[in-house]
């Protein structure tokens, strides 16, 4: 015990042992005599002794008392008599009055009547019928009988403060009852600290220590002079355990998000960031889905009032990918065979995929093309675990003489690579696209594989209104998704909870690194 004593007297900071000095010579002293008697400032005096009681060495005892007064409105009513008070002078008289003529009867204005009448009914001075206050008996027996509120009333103009916990009963109810008014009593809490010394603080004071100026940086000078060698040196233990620090990181959402654009930059992709709302035609037309498709539906498309409509591109843009639709143009394809509408593709919408600017920046671009895009879409989609009315996309677009199917497996491969993952590929469909695939990643720790994105060469019927004749590949994938996958997260919507032992005990640098 003894060992433990000494090596926890080490271990005191000066103001420690200052405190605990004052409290040897007065068990009762407070820490405003200790900070006048020390010479030290009273934060410092409560910050020594929070760490004596940490240790239990002492104890800290905190009392809050609730001083009361009269605001300026409670002086009034202390002087003038409360509302209610006032009207029962007159009603006790008059036996009862009209609500209407209850202000020019009483003198009492229309605004603190219509408080007052509330409280003769709390207090059964008066009882309303068909719109006449009539006094009862009680309120006749009252009229020379001063309430309990009455009496704090007189009592605080007298003292000015009152401590709450010194009132009698019966002053007591009269606080509960003005302090149920606005603005008539002011409360102020003063809290006050004493310390009570534990065992061990007996024990490290029969053990005995000097309070000597403890070194905690050395100067040049120290060093140069040797007068460090004099100096005394405040031990610490190094085995003592450490606050938990939640260091300020960036959301899981946000780092998956840089770490994709990093790989797109270092890849040699540009970044193009599109609209959220969009008209029909950039985020359906363009991409050759049918003005009937039934994604176009307003079961998952988010439509707009305000702006109603968007104004369509260049007319040839317009005429060409209407004729695609028709007939299929010069495209080699039949098209799809429906009179196509200008107006239905005037529509505003909140835009469903990114996709939508991988053609716009066809239109607007000269081959040759690498472009990505990062953004939110909307789809009017149910909440649950995994599926969201918003969400993140990425979006890859490469456009150039001679690229080919393979040169899109082989930017997948890279990209997902970057990423961490093992990547394999299936045949898939998309209305867009043709050749498609879907990209599948493997996870070891499910020993499964996981669809992650889709991908595919763009079809002449998108490439050829745009006035593009090279081919295009195009690819994206989920963000979220990949969250999930990599904070192994079960429920999308734990994403955008506001929970922060989540959120503080996520890793900063969770996944592969780039």
């Amino acid at each position: 015990m003894s060992e433990d004593i000494k090596k926890t007297i080490n271990e005191l900071h000066i103001y420690e042992k200052k405190v605990l000095k004052e409290l040897e010579a007065n068990p009762d002293v407070t820490p405003e005599e200790i900070a006048e008697n020390q010479n030290m400032d009273i934060k410092a005096v409560m910050s020594a002794a929070g760490s004596l009681a940490s240790k239990d060495i002492i104890e800290v005892e905190k009392d809050v008392e609730e001083e009361i007064s009269l605001s300026d409105a409670g002086l009034k009513f202390a002087q003038e008599k409360l509302p209610e008070r006032r009207i029962l002078d007159v009603l006790v008289d008059k036996k009862e009055i009209h609500m209407k003529d209850l202000s020019d009867e009483t003198g009492v204005d229309k605004k603190e009547a219509n408080i007052a009448i509330g409280w003769l009914r709390r207090k059964n001075w008066a009882q309303i019928d068909k719109g006449v206050v009539k006094v009862t008996d009680v309120g006749a027996d009252s009229k020379d009988k001063l309430g309990e509120d009455e009496e704090l009333l007189n009592h605080l103009t007298e003292a000015g403060k009152i401590i709450k916990d010194r009132l009698s009963d019966e002053l007591l109810d009269g606080f509960k009852k003005l302090n149920d008014r606005k603005n008539i009593i002011n409360i102020k809490k003063n809290t006050s600290h004493s310390f009570k010394l534990l065992d061990k603080g007996e024990a490290i004071l029969k053990e005995g220590f000097t309070i000597k100026e403890q070194a905690t940086q050395l100067t040049h000078q120290q060093l140069k002079d040797g007068e460090w060698k004099d100096l005394q040196y405040r031990p610490y233990d190094i085995n003592a355990e450490a606050p938990v620090i939640f260091a300020g990181k960036k959301h899981p959402l946000r780092v998956i998000i840089d770490e994709i654009r990093e790989i797109f930059l270092n890849m040699g992709f540009s970044e193009d960031n599109g609209e959220f709302v969009e008209s029909a035609f950039w985020n359906f037309d363009s991409l050759f889905q049918p003005q009937d498709h039934a994604a176009r539906e307003m079961q998952d498309t988010f439509y707009l009032k305000n702006p109603l409509t968007c104004d369509l591109p260049d007319m040839d843009l317009v005429k060409l990918t209407a004729e695609t639709h028709e007939t299929g143009a010069d495209t080699g394809s039949i098209g799809w065979q429906y009179d196509w509408s200008e107006d239905i593709a005037r529509q505003s919408v909140l835009r469903t995929h990114t996709t939508g600017i991988s053609t716009k920046h066809l239109y607007n671009h000269e081959p040759p093309i690498k472009m990505f895009s990062v953004g939110r879409v909307f789809r009017r989609e149910t909440f649950d675990y995994k599926h969201l009315p918003e969400f993140h996309q990425v979006e890859g677009l490469v456009c150039d003489e001679g690229i080919s199917y393979q040169n899109l497996l082989g930017t997948l491969k890279e990209f997902y690579k970057k990423l961490g993952f093992e990547v394999r590929f299936r045949p898939a469909y998309f209305p867009y696209t043709y050749l498609s695939t879907e990209t599948e990643i493997y996870l070891e720790e499910k020993e499964s594989w996981i669809e992650l994105g889709g991908a595919g060469m763009f079809r002449p019927e998108v490439l050829k209104p745009l006035g593009i004749n090279q081919p295009a590949l195009a690819f994206g994938l989920g963000i979220e998704r990949l969250a999930m996958i990599r904070y192994d997260v079960e429920d999308i919507r734990m994403l955008y909870k506001s929970d922060i032992k989540w959120l503080r005990e996520l890793p900063i640098d969770r996944g592969v690194r780039l």
